[in-house]
């Protein structure tokens, strides 16, 4: 690094520095020496708020130890919350710490990543754990009272272990062989893209081929780099190959081995007893990374009770969405057990990871797809609205009548029966009247009909108080999860390992490798713009976004044909698909997707044209918004504090709404943020201003009542050393 300054005792004392360029790094910043009663004479800078990533990209890209920096812990408080305000007091704290640390998996004989591969035939990981015990991290602080500024306090400037040895990267002297510190480095980036590549079964010279372009944004390319990356591409799909998801012959060890390898992918782990059911809650790093990242202020759906007939134990999985409202699974979750109890443990482990990541993570709302699930543990963990997705019943109607009626015509009646049966939910009519008429009017089909009786008639009232009391989730929403439910059963019931579905082991290996690595590659494909083919498979990947790709002229309505619409087939301009019941959840299309029991596209853009004409009704999921809003009016009008307390709860949710659909039409945040009002107060009032409260802590929850905010708060009070002295 630069030199080094005198100790300074106050941060007004630093200068700030902006150095030129697009990234920068520590060699770049003049360090001073800052004393106080938190900071034991440690290194720190003063830069712009705004060039605080530049910063970390710079200290990424250092030639000699190239690395990732994640954030180990954050903090953050609003203004107003501080009634003494000292010069480093922070708005927002991160700790940012290497990738390849604090924890170091290379102990206890285990070979270093940056040590020549040996294949173990107790343990055939795909991937070795890249934790080194590396030290190295920093701290940035953005001032409280310069908010415009970012404080870097560098608490371990040199990328070694606790014993002071160079643990990573070229300088690494642990590597075995003579060629060690010419060997090119791999970080977990380019290892995760490559076996991405391989799992997916990408040609090798393709994959070698990607993976020397990262490779040379490291090191110069020669024939010795090359060909030592080429056999690390070998000995990498060699290793995935030849892995196996049997660590033991029986099932309930092999798991238990496998959790004592990957600890920084379980979150939660309960074995199975004669009192306790078994659940395993897998998060990888990656994972956590993007539930932090996406489900901040947003929606938080679960999958839930997946393989529940073919799989030892069903798979729960808990999802959020991206920046193009694709489902990415942040969680697994697998057992049997549905208890409160149960629930409640795993979900408190979960929270209790990330909190610890970043304390002011919050989520807008839960989406449920099982009216079994239990409420009380989501609302008490997550504290937060709760909505209901209609996709599972309508793709399980959907299914079993068209295999099981044989008619198109009785396959178009009999759906729209039930679509009817669900949008009488509201009315004063009782649902179940209509469902005895669907039996007699149907009488001829016997085998739908039976099973019908059978499996749906005794839970249905379930599902329909549940659609009643829980607001509905939107027809994007349903897409996105039955995409990744498609993804997800193409990838488990693969013909060649459905022996292997009544082990936990061989599921906990397949999550975690093949659709973890799909998933890896997609988000990072459409990140980066690498893998254009990649990328635009990922887009279409859902009904939805196939759905805006179809024109509106090539949706034709016919008023001799109220109950029905024709889409031109984009692929073959003479081809009619005819879409019946249109403008609602449970249209029918004949085509070959639809036909599967899948929310297809021409569905979806059929009920797109339907939302502004009024000859049709709104979807379930408006309805269900305009329930909740006339539930918040229905008050008595005597009753004056109820019908003032409903007003305003209803114009915070205008409000909101007219905020997130600005932001959603505008071209940036800043073109909203300059519309703000300036907001003036006295000397006084910047000291004790009230901490404004954002509405999610004052809307009512799903069940009517009013949700306080139960976060624990940290005592403000600090007590200065000198205080202490005496």
């Amino acid at each position: 690094m630069g030199p080094e300054t005198e100790v300074v005792e106050s941060v007004s004392d630093i200068p700030v520095q902006d150095p030129p360029g697009e990234e920068f790094s520590a060699a770049d910043l003049v360090w001073a020496k800052y004393a106080s009663s938190e900071h034991q004479r440690d290194d720190v800078a003063l830069i712009p708020y705004e060039r605080m990533e530049a910063f970390i990209a710079g200290e990424c890209n250092n030639p000699e130890c190239p690395t990732r920096f994640h954030i180990e812990r954050g903090r953050k408080r609003e203004r107003g919350t501080l009634r003494e305000v000292r010069s480093d007091d922070y708005l927002l704290y991160r700790m940012y710490w290497c990738s390849f640390g604090p924890e170091n998996y290379g102990e206890g004989g285990t070979i270093l990543p940056s040590r020549k591969y040996r294949l173990n035939t107790r343990n055939r990981a795909a991937r070795p754990q890249s934790m080194r015990g590396c030290t190295c991290h920093f701290a940035i602080k953005r001032l409280y009272a310069r908010p415009s500024l970012v404080l870097i306090i560098y608490h371990e400037r040199r990328h070694v272990n606790k014993s002071g040895f160079i643990c990573h990267g070229p300088l690494d002297r642990d590597a075995i062989g003579p060629g060690a510190r010419r060997v090119p480095y791999v970080g977990s980036e380019i290892q995760q893209q490559t076996m991405s590549l391989i799992y997916l079964g990408v040609p090798e010279e393709n994959i070698l081929q990607t993976h020397m372009e990262g490779i040379h944004r490291y090191c110069s390319s020669d024939a010795k780099v090359d060909s030592l990356a080429s056999q690390y591409v070998q000995k990498l799909g060699m290793i995935i190959k030849r892995s196996t998801h049997e660590l033991d012959l029986d099932d309930q060890a092999s798991i238990r081995m496998w959790v004592d390898r990957n600890k920084k992918s379980v979150f939660f782990y309960q074995d199975s007893t004669d009192t306790d059911a078994f659940v395993i809650g897998i998060q990888t790093e990656w994972q956590l990374q993007q539930m932090i990242r996406f489900g901040h202020q947003s929606l938080l759906a679960s999958h839930c009770s997946f393989g529940v007939s073919k799989l030892k134990y069903p798979l729960h999985t808990l999802l959020v969405f991206d920046s193009r409202q694709q489902a990415l699974p942040v969680a697994w979750i697998i057992t049997r057990s549905v208890t409160k109890q149960d629930t409640l443990r795993w979900m408190k482990a979960l929270t209790e990871r990330i909190y610890s990541v970043d304390s002011t993570w919050r989520i807008g709302g839960f989406v449920i797809d099982d009216p079994a699930s239990e409420l009380d543990p989501i609302r008490e963990m997550f504290s937060c609205p709760i909505l209901f997705s209609l996709w599972h019943i309508r793709r399980t109607w959907l299914k079993n009548v068209i295999k099981k009626c044989s008619n198109r015509e009785v396959q178009q009646e009999i759906f729209m029966q039930l679509g009817k049966l669900v949008y009488s939910v509201w009315s004063e009519k009782n649902p179940m009247a209509g469902l005895e008429k669907m039996f007699q009017d149907f009488i001829d089909q016997t085998t739908f009909i039976q099973y019908f009786k059978s499996f749906w008639v005794p839970k249905l009232e379930m599902w329909i108080d549940t659609i009643r009391s829980l607001p509905l989730s939107s027809q994007e929403l349903s897409g996105a999860i039955e995409g990744y439910h498609l993804k997800l059963k193409a990838k488990a019931y693969d013909e060649s390992q459905l022996d292997a579905l009544q082990r936990v082991d061989w599921l906990v290996h397949k999550l975690t490798t093949e659709l973890h690595s799909s998933y890896w590659l997609n988000l990072y494909a459409d990140e980066s713009g690498s893998f254009p083919e990649v990328k635009a498979e990922y887009i279409a990947s859902t009904s939805w976004q196939r759905a805006l790709q179809i024109p509106d002229n090539a949706v034709i309505f016919d008023d001799k044909e109220p109950f029905s619409a024709k889409v031109t087939s984009q692929k073959d301009t003479s081809q009619m698909w005819t879409v019946w019941n249109p403008g609602s959840e449970f249209s029918l299309c004949h085509c070959s997707w639809s036909m599967q029991g899948n929310l297809c596209k021409h569905i979806i853009k059929v009920n797109m044209m339907c939302g502004p004409r009024k000859d049709f009704q709104p979807l379930l999921s408006f309805q269900s918004f305009q329930r909740v809003l006339l539930d918040l009016w229905q008050k008595p009008m005597d009753d004056s504090f109820s019908l003032d307390l409903s007003v305003a709860w209803v114009m915070q949710m205008q409000e909101r709404i007219q905020k997130v659909t600005e932001l959603a039409t505008s071209e940036g945040i800043a073109q909203v943020s300059g519309r703000l009002p300036i907001q003036w107060s006295n000397k006084k009032g910047r000291r004790v201003a009230a901490k404004r409260t954002s509405p999610l802590r004052v809307l009512p929850h799903s069940n009517g009542t009013v949700q306080k905010d139960f976060t624990p708060k940290k005592n403000r009070k600090r007590k200065r050393l000198s205080s202490l002295s005496g």
